[in-house]
């Protein structure tokens, strides 16, 4: 006996303000938040907290993420990297939502306003502000765009640790300290290592696409087992900084806070070696998750243990 076949409904294409929220990926803001939290933690300790310029850098931070998104977003589909056969999460250029025009546009928005706010940054910090925010903006683009993409040569890893940990988090301690600071510095590195492991998920699930779009990621240079172990360091060596912290600077038990999510970190980084292809999407929102939940138990227990004595 025959059935009768009902066409399905094409899939309702999303408001446009769905769509935009999409393309500035929502998800990825952990590791813009998080770098500012903890550099205000520390500034918090040393008695340096300053409201108003930090709220000022969580914005242009959160704007240069977005802006370096749009950015992605747009040369990936210029260079031909995102195809149909793309295993992440919607492209907003790839699939046909947004005009690459439009989205070039948004890029340049989105790191103007952050330059806009930068300016007040400048005149409280100086120099060193005005350096790091040409070197951010700068290299957000040239992540995927321009001559040479870090992204597409296997320096994406050392472009998040960099401006996602270190200069995130000393900055923004600076902008309310007007110092430098080794403690920052030191507090900056599990931050660069679990945002540099959302990354590596990413690279990771796309080896055999990138390979074909030309796209030298580290990942696809050293391979599956290595990417794995990659993975593996950047979450357990983030764990370790709060223990030499507590056992080699002196600070109070305070600083190790963040072990409470240790075993989260440890099913997130079972996952890797467990799950291939379009499985790994949610890695790539757990692993930011992990990120937020270790950025706020080590703000709180930076701002609690106080300077070392």
């Amino acid at each position: 006996m025959s059935t009768i076949q009902i066409p399905s409904e094409p899939a309702a294409k999303p408001s446009l303000i769905r769509t935009w929220i999409m393309a500035s990926r929502p998800k990825t803001l952990p590791a813009a938040i998080i770098p500012v939290l903890v550099g205000t933690a520390v500034a918090i300790a040393y008695g340096k907290f300053a409201a108003i310029p930090a709220l000022a850098a969580l914005i242009a931070s959160c704007f240069i993420q977005i802006g370096t998104n749009f950015a992605n977003d747009y040369f990936d589909f210029k260079k031909g990297a995102d195809t149909d056969d793309r295993l992440g999460p919607t492209r907003v250029t790839q699939a046909g939502l947004i005009a690459p025009e439009q989205v070039k546009y948004a890029t340049a928005l989105a790191f103007a306003i952050a330059a806009l706010i930068g300016i007040y940054l400048i005149v409280i910090g100086g120099w060193p502000i005005l350096a790091i925010g040409i070197a951010s903006i700068i290299s957000g683009i040239a992540y995927t765009g321009g001559p040479y993409p870090l992204g597409y040569n296997g320096l994406g890893d050392v472009f998040v640790f960099i401006f996602f940990g270190i200069i995130a988090v000393t900055g923004t301690f600076y902008v309310q300290a007007l110092t430098w600071s080794a403690p920052a510095l030191i507090a900056s590195i599990p931050v660069g290592l679990l945002a540099t492991a959302i990354l590596v998920v990413n690279n990771y699930r796309d080896i055999d696409t990138d390979v074909i779009a030309g796209k030298r990621t580290l990942a696809t240079r050293i391979g599956r087992p290595a990417t794995r172990a990659q993975y593996w360091i950047m979450i357990l060596g983030a764990y370790l900084i709060p223990i030499l912290q507590f056992s080699v600077y002196g600070n109070a038990p305070w600083i190790l806070l963040p072990l409470l999510s240790l075993p989260l970190a440890i099913v997130r980084a079972r996952s890797i070696s467990q799950k291939t292809g379009r499985e790994l999407n949610p890695l790539l929102g757990q692993t930011g998750q992990l990120l937020m939940i270790f950025g706020i138990l080590y703000a709180i227990g930076i701002a609690l243990a106080g300077s070392p004595q």
